[in-house]
């Protein structure tokens, strides 16, 4: 079976956190699918289709438990936080 790019950006952006007090909360995660999106080159899906594909992956976007990393996750706290930069 091929891997949906949504399998792809999970693999490529996030690591399993079961003790995160701060797990990304669903705005964040979409933002942060939006920033792997553009330095991909992809076109991101409406939000709707991307918290249907996070269930089909098996993710809580409530209560995701993930963290982000890699340079889409520095893309995206950039793009959020530009003071930081």
């Amino acid at each position: 079976m091929a891997t949906s790019h949504f399998d792809q950006f999970l693999e490529q952006v996030t690591i399993a956190e079961f003790d995160t007090d701060c797990p990304l909360s669903a705005d964040c995660l979409y933002g942060l699918y939006i920033s792997w999106c553009l330095l991909h080159g992809l076109e991101a899906k409406p939000d709707v289709a991307f918290r249907a594909a996070m269930y089909r992956c098996g993710v809580d976007v409530h209560d995701s438990r993930l963290r982000m990393v890699g340079p889409a996750a520095a893309d995206y706290i950039l793009s959020s936080y530009p003071a930081a930069a």
